[in-house]
């Protein structure tokens, strides 16, 4: 899947002061990162606060997306939970015209063993009309999923991918070094997509590309020292956009940038003052960018 390779963005979800879905301003979002260079966009990705929303948003959300994009990128689309019949009535009940992919997180909460992980998957890939992309991040599930594990999964003919944000070099090494040729490694993790790239990673999907998409396209696609410099430009934001949760803080940045509200629906709440304060200050020392900040 040669079109899910370089920089994926997983879209926030802009919400109104009363915590409707901003369509006005999802559609500035969109064009923002479009504008960006990006190579696809991912809808209801974590960053787009599926876990809050109903399934009548979720269908909304994505035929939203499906028509201001007019067809000029790649889509991939969230589904994932730890039920796996669950996951499969979701996929079942899917427009997927339009969709190349769907992104599925590992089960969270059941804490299941690597087969149960497994077999998890093997199931969603049977049933799913389009390629998989795995998604392993343990700091929200509790459980990792095993270089061992991936390897396997890799072998099935309609898994394609997997986003990696374990964190655990040693393991994605282990991943790049024995997996099928065809299978690509993406970045979970914005600031490992340079170390990923240097060890066969192809791509990123990435939380701050919704804000500095160009950044991002450049640190995937550009020569190294190009990269090296945008992602030292991005050290000292990065860390304040997870200080209080995402997608908390890139929507507390996008809203200084003038782009959309910084609301969240709860249990996630609005960044603090303070944070927000720092966000402000780091973003407006960021090189070329400056001109975004609304200060």
């Amino acid at each position: 899947m040669e079109k899910l390779k370089g920089v994926g963005v997983a879209l926030i979800t802009p919400f109104k002061k009363d915590l409707s879905v901003d369509y006005d301003s999802l559609n500035r979002v969109v064009s923002h990162v479009i504008s960006g260079g990006v190579d696809y966009l991912v809808v209801q990705g974590t960053t787009g606060e599926p876990a809050t929303l109903t399934k009548a948003e979720k269908r909304e959300n994505l035929d939203f997306i499906k028509k201001i994009n007019r067809n000029r990128l790649p889509l991939v689309y969230g589904i994932g939970g730890n039920n796996t019949q669950q996951v499969i009535e979701d996929i079942k009940d899917t427009d997927f015209q339009g969709v190349d992919a769907i992104l599925t997180v590992s089960p969270y909460y059941n804490k299941p063993s690597q087969t149960g992980i497994v077999r998890h998957y093997e199931k969603i890939a049977d049933e799913s009309p389009v390629p998989v992309i795995l998604y392993n991040v343990p700091g929200r599930t509790m459980s990792n999923m095993s270089a061992a594990t991936t390897l396997t999964l890799a072998n099935h003919p309609n898994i394609i991918a997997m986003k990696e944000a374990s964190g655990d070099i040693e393991q994605c090494m282990q991943i790049a070094h024995k997996k099928p040729e065809d299978f690509l490694l993406l970045s979970g993790d914005d600031m490992m997509t340079l170390t990923l790239r240097a060890m066969g990673g192809v791509g990123v999907i990435s939380v701050i590309g919704n804000a500095y998409p160009s950044k991002m396209v450049t640190m995937m696609h550009a020569s190294l020292k190009d990269a090296r410099e945008a992602a030292f430009s991005l050290l000292e934001i990065n860390p304040l956009l997870y200080e209080e949760s995402n997608p908390v803080g890139v929507k507390t940045l996008m809203h200084h940038m003038g782009i959309c509200e910084p609301n969240v629906r709860l249990p996630l709440v609005n960044a603090s003052m303070g944070l927000s304060k720092r966000i402000r200050e780091a973003a407006a020392k960021i090189p070329s960018d400056k001109d975004l900040i609304g200060l």
